[in-house]
């Protein structure tokens, strides 16, 4: 059973999101880190770089296959969380802690994320 924290908003392709005023940091989720298994590499976006939601924005590779990830929400990339260039895995041991991938920030609220429930729903 994959942990889904109640303060975070989900899409359907395993990303979480916590707002924090205009900056939403991203992840992916602890059901999609167990699908993948260990992680052993991932591709994050560059700090400036405009993403789209629902579009790709890198990739993580794992002992099983690479997988993308996709921009939970639009806007600008302010932060990336560059220790995981060094410890990929991380994002197994921690994916709603140390293991968040990037900082986003939106012009406008993001309209189609998932509350926990409906992310519950998705992955039962």
């Amino acid at each position: 059973m994959s942990t889904i924290p109640d303060n975070l908003q989900y899409t359907k392709e395993h990303e979480w999101v916590l707002a924090s005023g205009n900056i939403f940091r991203m992840g992916i989720t602890d059901y999609a880190q167990g699908a993948l298994g260990d992680i052993v590499y991932v591709q994050l976006p560059k700090v400036g770089d405009l993403v789209t939601a629902d579009k790709v924005c890198g990739e993580v590779e794992s002992t099983k296959s690479v997988s993308e990830i996709f921009a939970p929400v639009s806007g600008k990339i302010v932060a990336i969380n560059d220790s995981l260039n060094a410890a990929p895995e991380t994002i197994n041991s921690d994916p709603y802690g140390a293991g968040w991938l990037a900082e986003i920030e939106v012009a406008q609220p993001p309209a189609g994320l998932l509350s926990a429930e409906q992310y519950r729903q998705i992955t039962a």
